[in-house]
């Protein structure tokens, strides 16, 4: 059971009270539950506006000012998740019936038989913690979505997923970094605000064309964005997108206040052929980035390094794989960062026939 668990019970009879404070004394001290008691239906209507909290409601049927076949219908129609234990004598069974029909969880019977009275408490907790925890899954993954990309989320969801935290995989993909050329100066003039805004609203356009290709977002790193494509004919897909990186991006309008004269251009580049995949991290800190590593990923980012606002560059070896769908420009040998060799590069300008 969870900590501090609030039940409400709500009962006319005056020693009620004393009884449940008396039998779970220990529970009480130690922080598990806490009561909140009330002697008809319409003051359990204030104490449940008084304590939003309240996990669970234990109700007798015949009071006075409001009865508990009243209470409980507000009780269903005002918060569908609260569970209600219905308390009645053993012989009220048409009225227990009406409360079962209504959407009571359960019913225990007068005179009170306190370990009946546990064993249905303790159900009936597990079945409010249960739901509380759904609820907390629900919304840490909505929250999960807005940080991690769906693909990512659906290779979490596998049975599989934890046996292979550390495992790997080598995978033929096209991988594109794309960079806001500029952004350094301008997050130096410019009010964090405008600046934030900016950024945000650049790669959510840059977002849009990426996963219209069939591309997934493997991280934001700064102003840059990794993408990766996998499967049939990733590298046209990937080229496509660039492409719509680059003309999206021109068409956003009033990006920051009247100090910014032009909008930044973004950079580009991107490699094909085979990368690692798996997640890196530390398994002491519970902490790992599903992503891509290699050869493949370095050079791509040497590429938008080297690459021009408005640029996508890309390797010889990549070229000869676009089978002539793409027209490009040549342009010839470039010294990369940490490249012992300098690399055949090619622009490009777009898509054949295009």
């Amino acid at each position: 059971m969870s900590a501090r668990n609030k039940i409400l019970v709500v009962d006319d009879e005056d020693d009620i009270a004393q009884l449940i404070r008396q039998k779970f004394r220990r529970q009480i001290r130690e922080q598990e539950f806490e009561f909140v008691f009330a002697e008809n239906g319409l003051e359990a209507l204030s104490k449940l506006a008084e304590h939003p909290d309240i996990d669970l409601v234990f109700s007798d049927i015949n009071m006075p000012q409001m009865d508990g076949l009243t209470l409980l219908a507000r009780i269903t129609k005002d918060s569908p998740l609260l569970k209600t234990v219905i308390i009645s004598a053993y012989g009220d069974m048409p009225n227990i019936r009406a409360a079962m029909n209504q959407g009571a969880f359960d019913f225990i019977c007068k005179p009170f038989d306190f370990e009946d009275f546990q064993q249905t408490l303790a159900k009936a907790i597990e079945s409010v913690n249960q739901i509380k925890r759904t609820l907390q899954a629900i919304q840490e993954n909505d929250i999960l979505k807005m940080y991690v990309d769906d693909s990512v989320l659906r290779f979490m969801s596998r049975k599989e997923y934890e046996s292979s935290l550390l495992a790997t995989e080598n995978i033929d993909a096209t991988i594109l970094f794309a960079d806001i050329s500029g952004f350094t100066a301008i997050s130096e003039r410019e009010p964090p605000d405008a600046v934030i805004k900016l950024l945000n609203q650049y790669f959510d356009h840059m977002v849009k064309a990426i996963i219209a290709e069939g591309g997934y977002v493997d991280k934001f790193m700064g102003d840059a964005v990794l993408a990766v494509f996998r499967g049939d004919d990733h590298l046209y897909h990937g080229l496509r997108a660039a492409l719509a990186v680059l003309q999206i991006t021109r068409d956003i309008e009033n990006p920051l206040p009247e100090t910014l004269q032009t909008l930044p251009g973004i950079s580009i580049g991107l490699n094909a052929g085979e990368v690692i995949s798996g997640n890196i991290g530390s398994a002491t800190l519970r902490r790992f980035d599903f992503t891509v590593i290699g050869d493949v990923v370095n050079t791509a980012q040497r590429l938008q390094s080297a690459a021009k606002p408005g640029q996508i560059l890309i390797t010889q070896e990549t070229y000869e794989k676009t089978g002539g769908r793409f027209n490009c420009r040549q342009i010839g040998e470039m010294a990369l960062k940490n490249k012992a060799k300098e690399v055949h590069v090619f622009e490009v300008v777009g898509e054949a026939g295009g």
